[in-house]
């Protein structure tokens, strides 16, 4: 078994160099209508011979590395130099974050948008908003980055799970209701992977219940569903423009929503409690913490608004023909994804099944794909037994906040994420800079699939 990998070691090891035009973020209307023109129709890839594979010594698919992330431009230096010349790097002391969060609520549909420190600090704060505190608890999807958890967990809130939907990977509505207790509070839908939860029904469900819905859209920048953007379709939604991020600022994040006082809110409590807009106080009249953004890390954020959308459209193009291709593959399952949605595809995730392989492990399929040139990892694994919630559960805080009775159900209760063992199991994903490559590149990847299908028996005999 490989050592896992997670999500940021793995994209920032699979970059080599490359680049791509960048657009000013003045451009962003026709820049959104080409991200929204249908992918061009395309010939299928041809089965390969039995080549040896290259983990057998045989010659690797794919040579040329792939697109290097983050990506720099040095157009973009003159602005960042005015800043920090100018010596106005707190957010208070220039516009340049204001500047950011005007241009996102736009480019989002957002009624407006506060700009923060991460994108955990950005789920922390809408927690803090939508009145999640001390002994509640919240739904959400197991299957995601453990600042989720995290972000749970520090408002002395209990992470409960609805289990992970194998043909999605995202939240199940159907099991979010098994899961309600009478301390829940809030449903946080986690759009893993830039692709869209089902929003519906757990909007049906937080609205007959009276819950808050916080959705984390920390991978899901420009992902659509039924024609609203992710992170504008709950009451608030959060984002992330950490380095391996498609809108990367080295750290940053942002809350968004449809409701100018609900962000007046997080503004005032990320801002040390300070009076903002609507909400109206003297001094620090409420809590509050410091999660504000820079004025440099505004400035970064707003040379790439326009390639992001960029970015969005090719990786779009080359997402919709990769699938065409890897269901022709047996063994290959690619994600179903809800009626009317538009993923943005962080990673480019399938799932992957063994016996259509000769009974080649998922390990040895991907140290055969990565050998191919070709880089994949497993990602998620069922963190909720890395220790992270053993210490939470068996701390004195949680200790008074919950029953014992309860704290050793929810322990139990862990064991029954069926769906997300699944998922955790057999999924394999590629980073995102292999759908910036050209067509190419993208069949370079389904060549190397269908290699290591075609040479499965003597890649298991061998692993």
């Amino acid at each position: 078994m490989h050592a896992p990998i997670d999500r940021r070691s793995f994209l920032k090891t699979t970059t080599a160099a490359g680049a791509g035009l960048s657009r000013a973020a003045s451009r962003l209307a026709p820049l959104l209508a080409a991200a929204a023109a249908p992918a061009p129709a395309a010939p299928g890839v041809a089965a390969p011979s039995a080549a040896k594979p290259a983990l057998l010594g045989g010659a690797p698919v794919h040579t040329g590395g792939w697109s290097r992330w983050p990506q720099w431009r040095e157009a973009w230096e003159d602005d960042l130099l005015k800043v920090y010349r100018s010596g106005k790097w707190f957010r208070g002391s220039d516009t340049r974050v204001e500047d950011f969060e005007t241009a996102y609520a736009k480019l989002l549909g957002a009624k407006k948008c506060l700009a923060t420190a991460s994108g955990t600090t950005a789920l922390m704060v809408a927690l803090h908003v939508m009145d999640v505190d001390a002994g509640d608890e919240v739904i959400v999807s197991p299957y995601t980055f453990i600042a989720t958890y995290n972000a749970i967990l520090n408002a002395h809130a209990l992470p409960v799970f609805a289990d992970t939907d194998p043909a999605t990977l995202n939240m199940d509505p159907a099991t979010i209701e098994s899961r309600i207790t009478d301390r829940t509070r809030a449903i946080m839908p986690v759009h893993i992977f830039g692709m869209s939860c089902d929003m519906d029904p757990i909007l049906a469900i937080a609205k007959a219940r009276g819950f808050a819905v916080v959705e984390d859209a920390c991978q899901a920048w420009l992902a659509e569903y039924k024609g609203r953007r992710c992170g504008t379709i709950g009451d608030l939604g959060c984002f992330s423009f950490q380095e391996s991020k498609h809108l990367p600022a080295g750290e940053g994040g942002a809350v968004a929503g449809m409701s100018e006082a609900l962000i007046d809110k997080c503004n005032s409590f990320h801002n040390c409690g300070r009076a903002c807009g609507t909400n109206k106080g003297s001094g620090s009249f409420t809590r509050g913490n410091n999660c504000r953004m820079t004025q440099a890390q505004a400035v970064i954020l707003l040379q790439q608004l326009g390639k992001l959308v960029e970015d969005t459209a090719v990786r779009r193009r080359n997402a919709d023909y990769l699938g065409e291709q890897l269901r022709q593959i047996p063994g290959i399952q690619t994600m179903r994804l809800p009626e009317g949605s538009r993923p943005v595809w962080h990673l480019y995730p399938f799932r992957y099944g063994a016996t259509e392989f000769a009974g080649l492990s998922r390990d040895a399929f991907m140290k055969a794909l990565n050998a191919e040139g070709i880089p994949c990892s497993s990602v998620y694994r069922e963190q909720y037994f890395d220790g992270l919630l053993d210490e939470a559960i068996a701390s004195r805080g949680f200790k008074r906040l919950w029953s014992a009775q309860r704290l050793k159900a929810y322990r139990e209760s862990l064991k029954d994420l069926r769906g997300n063992q699944q998922v955790c199991a057999t999924t394999v994903a590629l980073p995102q800079t292999l759908l910036l490559s050209d067509r190419a590149g993208v069949d370079h990847i389904v060549e190397a699939i269908r290699k290591i299908r075609v040479n499965a028996a003597a890649l298991a005999k061998a692993s």
